[in-house]
């Protein structure tokens, strides 16, 4: 009998999972799928979202078994929609006590297994979004500063393939935050800044890169998941960046 006969008597009888029971362990353990994986879903929207988005959204998988639900917040700037909705979770007797907030744009199409695959990495880190461009020809990667080289920095990184790379800020289209986060970090959490401080010249900034910079100020970690790639749909030009 050949060598690969024997392994196949042995799948035969034992299971292919069994076979290997250390390393189907290592998937299960990674997948977080006997882990509290309770995850309230905000989206923003102007109140009307296009069927190709929705198309992606209805394939998108949430783990076997645990907690996952949608809330949608209309007709509001982003920044106060995403601090309408945050609000809304943590008043709630039930939601409150829910693990994760996955952030979900409008316009964003994450693949089927891209939130099991976020889940992968949240005991190391406290955010992880999965990797989208801006729109258009010289569309940059929203997985912003290393903080391996400068911290607070924003520059935008190349994406690294297929790995988690550590970010200072990332967008907000696809991520998924700790709830535990928006408990200690002082209201309001999303802001769009557009302001002169005296003695220090114009202040900008965007309600996503606000957050992440309030939030590194208590030690919190952030990442991309550059395997979980997003399209980000431009319903006008009928393209996917």
């Amino acid at each position: 009998m050949s060598k690969k006969q024997q392994v196949d008597q042995r799948w035969e009888w034992v299971g292919r999972h069994n076979l290997d029971l250390e390393a189907s362990r290592g998937r299960l353990l990674r997948g977080s799928t006997y882990k509290d994986a309770s995850t309230v879903c905000i989206i923003p929207t102007r109140g009307v979202i296009t069927a190709k988005v929705v198309q992606s959204w209805l394939g998108l998988a949430s783990p076997m078994n645990q907690k996952f639900m949608r809330i949608f917040v209309e007709k509001m700037e982003v920044g106060d929609a995403y601090n309408a909705g945050v609000e809304m979770v943590l008043n709630n007797p039930e939601l409150s006590k829910w693990k994760y907030i996955l952030t979900l744009e409008e316009d964003n199409c994450p693949p089927p297994d891209g939130l099991l695959k976020l889940y992968e990495h949240m005991d190391k880190f406290d955010a992880v979004g999965g990797l989208y461009w801006t729109k258009g020809e010289n569309g940059q990667p929203m997985i912003y500063g290393n903080p391996r080289e400068m911290p607070q920095n924003f520059i935008p990184q190349i994406p690294l393939p297929d790995t988690i790379q550590p970010a200072n800020g990332l967008g907000m289209g696809f991520t998924l935050f700790k709830t535990e986060m928006f408990r200690k970090i002082p209201k309001p959490w999303f802001r769009t800044v557009q302001e002169m401080v005296p003695g220090q010249g114009m202040r900008q900034g965007t309600q996503d890169l606000m957050f992440f910079s309030e939030a590194a100020k208590y030690g919190y970690r952030f990442a991309c998941d550059t395997r979980v790639r997003v399209g980000h749909w431009d319903a006008e030009n009928q393209i996917m960046w």
